[in-house]
């Protein structure tokens, strides 16, 4: 294994990890943001409040996008694979 092919496996792993994650967090960014502006403007300062609407948000971005991350992780496991057969030969 070269240190170019090392390089761009852990740089696609790191692109495919944050592709992945980054509609979870930025949803949970935003609701939380929401709930807080609605929390300072209500007055109300519960703590477990924020808990409820990110985990639905958050429920509702893995049914949203769940087949388009499956997609991108098997992609991503493919090509590890093929590079690992083409390591061996």
């Amino acid at each position: 294994m070269t240190e170019n092919m090392l390089m761009s496996v852990l740089k696609d792993g790191i692109t495919t990890g944050l592709m992945v994650a980054a509609p979870f967090l930025i949803v949970a960014v935003v609701v939380g943001l929401f709930v807080s502006i609605i929390q300072a403007t209500t007055q109300i300062q519960e703590q477990t409040l924020t808990f409820v609407p990110k985990l639905l948000s958050i429920a509702a971005v893995g049914v949203i996008l769940g087949a388009w991350i499956l997609h991108t992780m098997t992609g991503f496991t493919l090509r590890i694979f093929d590079m690992i057969t083409n390591i061996t030969r």
